[in-house]
């Protein structure tokens, strides 16, 4: 089981092949739901990593009850989103709902996932959202003690405690059969490349299913000031990590993205209304590159702590500014940051909008996690 489910992620790539009929319903023109939403509970964290994106999109705070992010889940399913991923701009375990959230997704008929930093989860609940999550991902970007508490901004007992959450996320899925992946995921900074191999090595040892290695995302000001061009002299210890992959642990780098230099090859984005991103404020906007407060009058569509979701996603305001995205007015090389969430999929959508590729039946078997696209 565990070979097959490693050998079936795809964690360099994208799924929308895999929705044809939402993607025809696109191409004729009509108002689609989203297939995946990312979005948090709150914009709240516990840690202060050295390479957090959410710190640049300062905007308006408000908190979300247990009934508003109930009346969103239910708002989702009932328009058609398939999946909720608990990522976005915030870490979802400060939100006293987080637990009771991921169960009432579930009970609603949604894939429910979790991105965390892990320190807050709560162990005796862990038996109940694990079998309510199609994945959890650890967000870990150093293998070694030390250079955890330095690059992800916490403290020291953070590593010893998250570990040891992570070996009890594993032994209950083993214990109860469960389906649930579990995995890790370290955001790179090229200064940091010596921690790829120690944690390819403690993920195996940890006994999780994966471990992906991303590239650090920059907003279009490049305020982190990562320079994209270091990444190209990484590729033999990337090659290195990936070495320690076996027949049920998987390490992976997303090397289509590492190895971009930061280049899109688009000039809109067409992926928004597919897989749109909401702020742990309630934003709702069509990615989470486009937060902060000077996006306001353009492109901030609504709250759900204002408004009922399925309310605000049939709003004309809702599709102005998804249009606006995909018009002449809008180039996403100029007017976005760099390698956001939807790239792998505008990729995709660009191709199939000239001409270049074809809509048809994806060959193969259909990959794991299929709704979080």
């Amino acid at each position: 089981m565990e070979k097959e489910k490693s050998q079936n992620l795809v964690l360099d790539g994208h799924k929308l092949a895999w929705h044809k009929d939402r993607v025809e319903a696109w191409l004729a023109g009509e108002r689609i739901a989203p297939i995946t939403i990312d979005c948090a509970l709150t914009r709240r964290c516990t840690y202060s990593c050295v390479y957090c994106y959410s710190k640049l999109q300062i905007h308006d705070e408000q908190k979300m009850t247990r009934d508003v992010i109930f009346r969103f889940l239910d708002d989702a399913a009932e328009i058609g989103v398939k999946a909720i991923s608990l990522v976005s701009d915030g870490e979802s375990t400060c939100s006293p709902h987080l637990e009771d959230a991921i169960v009432r997704g579930k009970a609603n008929g949604l894939d429910m996932s979790l991105g965390t930093n892990g320190y807050l989860l709560k162990l005796e609940r862990l038996e109940e959202i694990l079998p309510a999550l199609t994945y959890l991902r650890f967000n870990i970007s150093a293998g070694e003690r030390d250079a955890y508490i330095k690059v992800m901004g916490c403290k020291p007992e953070a590593y010893d405690r998250v570990l040891e959450i992570i070996r009890q996320c594993v032994r209950i899925k083993r214990e109860k059969g469960l389906a649930v992946t579990i995995g890790l995921q370290m955001v790179l900074l090229p200064e940091f490349a010596d921690q790829i191999v120690p944690l390819a090595k403690l993920g195996k040892e940890l006994g999780v299913d994966y471990t992906v290695i991303k590239h650090c995302s920059d907003d279009e000001l490049h305020t982190l000031g990562v320079d994209y061009s270091k990444y190209f002299t990484l590729g033999e210890i990337l090659k290195e990590a990936e070495g320690y992959s076996t027949e049920d642990y998987l390490v992976k780098a997303k090397w289509s993205k590492i190895m971009s230099g930061g280049e899109r090859k688009y000039s809109r984005c067409y992926g928004a209304p597919f897989m749109p991103q909401f702020s742990g404020s309630g934003l709702v906007a069509p990615c989470g590159m486009l937060f902060n407060s000077r996006y306001r009058d353009k492109f901030h569509i609504g709250s759900i702590i204002d408004t009922p979701f399925k309310e605000i996603w049939k709003s004309d305001r809702y599709w102005e500014v998804m249009d606006y995205l995909a018009s002449d007015e809008f180039d996403a090389r100029t007017d976005c940051a760099c390698l956001c969430l939807q790239h792998k999929i505008n990729e995709y959508l660009w191709d199939l909008k000239h001409g270049v590729i074809s809509l048809g039946e994806p060959a193969g078997k259909p990959p794991d996690h299929i709704n979080f696209i």
